[in-house]
């Protein structure tokens, strides 16, 4: 698999069901990290992004969908995953989008740490398992998004997610996640990236697919003093009242009703993001020197 086929848009990875059935089986055996491993993630995420919980009371013990909104570069799990395992002992199995799952020791890797492609037979068998799992229903689209789109959710029509809750009577706990989508400066949009004569010349040679994903074009951008590290912004995490969809467990639900659900947890996510945008705004001016210097 040559790099540049991972951003065409006939990449299927779980194709055929018996890479499906290895996927859910590699899937299934993985534990949470411990140890040294989990108690070094955590410390730097606190030391780097000093994150701020808030309605962490809403939680239920079972098992749930976890749906928010994505950072950009997809970052946000170095805030998110370490913070929810340690803190509140909850596995959260994030579901990605199926380029990162094409290349064999990339796929090999985020398996390994819990990962998993975000393929409906796979999610079935993680709520079937009792699983709990992230997701962000602006895939790959929403982690590369504009400075213009930042914290503004990307979802087009997906209704996947919802659907799969659904019919395994799962609780979706909507969360919203202010601080990743500034951990980068943009310094030329992707999409004027995709359209450019480096892009068009590069595709004319082979060296970038034909039927690029546009989606996966990330921006040029800079991290802390103009490096690849993210800039350490202080980051704010809010969970919102969960929807308990125990009810609609083995019933047929219409689009309607999907739509309807999936806009619920859309508003209650951006409801999050405001007050959250809102809370950071009150914090402004607050941060150490060093951390003022690194996040220029």
């Amino acid at each position: 698999m040559l790099p540049h086929q991972l951003l065409a848009t006939d990449n299927e990875p779980l194709a055929d069901a018996e890479a499906r059935r290895r996927h859910v089986e590699r899937a299934l055996s993985v534990r949470p990290a411990g140890g040294w491993e989990l108690a070094l993630a955590y410390r730097c995420m606190q030391q780097w992004f000093s994150p701020i919980v808030v309605g962490a009371e809403r939680l239920p013990e079972e098992p749930c969908l976890f749906v928010g909104n994505h950072g950009l570069f997809a970052v946000d799990g170095l805030v998110v995953l370490p913070l929810m395992l340690h803190d509140y002992g909850r596995f959260l199995r994030p579901m990605g989008d199926k380029f990162l799952f094409t290349a064999p020791r990339l796929a090999d890797f985020l398996v390994s740490r819990g990962a998993t492609m975000g393929h409906p037979e796979v999610c079935s068998a993680l709520m079937a398992a009792r699983q709990d799992i992230l997701v962000f229903p602006g895939g790959a689209h929403e982690a590369v998004k504009s400075k213009a789109e930042k914290y503004r959710l990307q979802w087009k029509d997906r209704l996947g997610f919802v659907r799969l809750a659904a019919r395994h009577g799962y609780r979706i706990v909507p969360f919203g996640l202010v601080g990743p989508d500034d951990f980068y400066a943009h310094l030329v949009e992707g999409e004027s990236l995709a359209e450019s004569f480096p892009a068009r010349w590069l595709s004319a040679r082979g060296l970038l697919p034909k039927d690029l994903r546009r989606d996966l074009v990330p921006p040029l951008a800079r991290g802390s003093l103009g490096t690849l590290l993210p800039r350490p912004q202080r980051c704010y995490l809010g969970f919102a009242e969960a929807l308990d969809l125990s009810a609609l467990r083995g019933k047929r639900v219409g689009r309607a009703r999907l739509e309807a659900l999936r806009d619920e947890v859309a508003g209650r996510i951006e409801v999050q993001l405001e007050g959250l945008l809102a809370a950071r705004e009150q914090d402004r001016g607050q941060e150490g020197l060093l951390r003022r210097v690194l996040n220029l």
